[in-house]
């Protein structure tokens, strides 16, 4: 069932989104060469608390999971596309590493999910082009996000867009509605056509996330249950907002 979010929620929802986007920000300078990723969450779970807020992902467990997840956001490094765990077996960050930061906030009990790819170092230009065309997916599926239009209107604007370009998605990811929970309903594939899928109405809220990678789209999990990787291992990025449905459109809450 989709949950329509009040004003006073979608203001308390602002509020968490811009700490969330300051931590992100703050999390994102500390990527660098020689810098391990438990490092990084350590500092993600560190900040989140000093503003009040906690990790949303920390002892989330979704459903066909054993575990909880053990982290406070999700590190995934190169041909990880989303769901990295920082905290186990860390990685040390190489020079030209894509890393993705991906982390929810939760704050006055209501939850926001942003991510953001960034290179460790300087990076080839092709990493580059992967990162800048995957954040300018994320904003043309944003821009779709009208009120009176329909979840198939977004995945079709970001398939539309992604086609011009050598680059593949996993169907099996995408977006969800957010705020009372990690995952909420609808689910919003990163694909469709136009006109079909649940109505976008005002005081929705969703967060919307395309992940694009290098090579085929074909992806597998790892056993720690939670690591999802390309199959072919390509370098994968990842871009994620969470977004009100407004009556003037769609609204960024995870921006400072």
């Amino acid at each position: 069932m989709i949950k329509i979010k009040t004003k006073e929620e979608i203001e308390k929802l602002k509020e968490g989104g811009k700490l969330l986007a300051q931590v992100l920000r703050e999390a994102s300078a500390k990527v660098a060469p020689g810098v391990s990723t438990d490092a990084i969450n350590d500092f993600v779970d560190h900040r989140m608390r000093e503003f009040g807020g906690t990790p949303a992902f920390l002892g989330y467990q979704p459903r066909g999971a054993r575990r909880p997840f053990p982290g406070a956001v999700c590190i995934s490094v190169n041909e990880e596309i989303v769901h990295g765990i920082p905290n186990e077996d860390p990685r040390v960050l190489k020079e030209g590493d894509i890393v993705s930061l991906d982390a929810g906030l939760t704050y006055h009990g209501l939850i926001t999910d942003s991510a953001v790819s960034v290179i460790a170092g300087v990076g080839d230009e092709k990493a580059r082009k992967l990162l800048n065309v995957t954040r300018e997916a994320l904003m043309v599926g944003i821009k779709a996000a009208q009120p009176g239009k329909r979840t198939g209107d977004i995945g079709h604007a970001i398939e539309t867009f992604v086609k011009q370009y050598e680059y593949s998605f996993p169907v099996e990811l995408g977006g969800h509605g957010v705020g009372h929970k990690v995952h909420e309903d609808p689910n919003i594939p990163n694909y469709g056509n136009e006109g079909e899928g649940e109505e976008l109405v005002v005081g929705m809220v969703i967060a919307l996330e395309p992940m694009l990678h290098e090579g085929k789209a074909d992806i597998e999990v790892l056993p720690d249950d939670y690591t999802i990787v390309t199959k072919d291992g390509s370098r994968s990025a990842h871009f994620e907002h969470t977004v009100a449905i407004t009556e003037n459109g769609p609204e960024i809450l995870t921006k400072e």
